[in-house]
């Protein structure tokens, strides 16, 4: 169906991430596949019923055996779809839209824990190490890399957020530190304090980054144009390194999971977590008090221990 290679575009053009463009590419194909199967037909976006939607989320149930979790990401990749097609105009109508994913008990965030937090830092320097030994011209760009997701585990900043940042939005001195949100989610402004760490980070990177006329810190260090990151680049980057450090599928976002769950550990109340992260609803930031399989796993050893 050529509608996906125009979808899976749109994503890519809303910064979505290569693993989510490419979970979704291979979501729809299911789909599609299962489809032809039933019906006999070639699938294509007039052709698909809210009976065909029914079928499929039974197959994966009843037959395919899979997960909530599994059935409802299917579910929603299928949904985004059909919602895009529609606001394109493809389609009159949404089969999806009526259908419902699978209840289930809401789990907490994933991110690092504490242990995997020191293995991924150590990662981060022995990069940096050898980067300054195999790459003389080209050092600079790892330690970037590693600086940025120190600087985002320690600040708990979206991405963009962090890439639209400009040098002119930080104030740093020897036992402060603050940085300016300029538009945040809903085009919120806030100010966002800085540790140590995170402090250390941005300074290590402002010493060696090349001298330019681009306003924002954090910038390309090959080619001729030297201007801001893409997102991308950067989720590439923080995948990689957290590849070396053991961590599979590392993303941003975990990074900033990793900061507020940090601070609900340390004691932090909710009021201030949801101001550093930029949340308008108390609510959103409640997913940090709920456990994820690790906490329970954790639960249960304990007991044997």
């Amino acid at each position: 169906m050529k509608e996906i290679g125009l979808y899976l575009e749109y994503l890519e053009q809303q910064d979505r991430s290569p693993l989510t463009i490419k979970g979704y590419g291979h979501d729809l194909e299911r789909f599609i596949a299962r489809f032809v199967k039933i019906n006999g037909e070639a699938c294509t976006l007039a052709a698909i019923t809210p009976t065909d939607v029914r079928g499929y989320r039974r197959f994966m149930l009843e037959e395919e055996h899979l997960k909530a979790s599994t059935v409802n990401r299917r579910l929603a990749a299928l949904s985004s779809f059909m919602a895009w097609a529609r606001k394109q105009g493809l389609i009159n109508s949404d089969p999806t839209q009526d259908v419902r994913g699978i209840p289930q008990v809401a789990a907490g965030p994933k991110y690092p824990d504490k242990k995997q937090q020191y293995v991924l830092q150590r990662a981060l320097e022995k990069n940096v190490q050898l980067a300054r030994l195999r790459y003389p011209k080209r050092w600079v760009a790892h330690l970037r890399d590693a600086c940025i997701t120190t600087f985002l585990m320690n600040t708990g900043l979206r991405l963009q957020e962090a890439l639209d940042m400009c040098i002119a939005d930080v104030t740093l001195t020897d036992r402060k530190g603050q940085a300016l949100v300029r538009q945040g989610k809903g085009r919120k402004q806030r100010l966002v304090p800085l540790n140590s760490a995170a402090r250390k980070a941005l300074q290590t990177w402002l010493d060696v980054r090349p001298k330019n006329s681009d306003p924002h810190i954090w910038i390309a260090t090959e080619g001729e144009s030297n201007g801001a990151l893409s997102s991308r680049s950067i989720q590439r980057a923080v995948l990689r390194l957290g590849q070396e450090a053991g961590l599979d599928n590392l993303t941003p976002h975990m990074l900033r999971h990793c900061f507020a769950k940090n601070l609900i550990d340390g004691g932090v109340g909710l009021e201030k977590v949801a101001t550093l992260l930029g949340h308008a609803n108390l609510n959103t930031t409640r997913i940090y008090v709920t456990p994820n399989q690790r906490d329970l796993e954790d639960a249960v050893d304990c007991l044997t221990e």
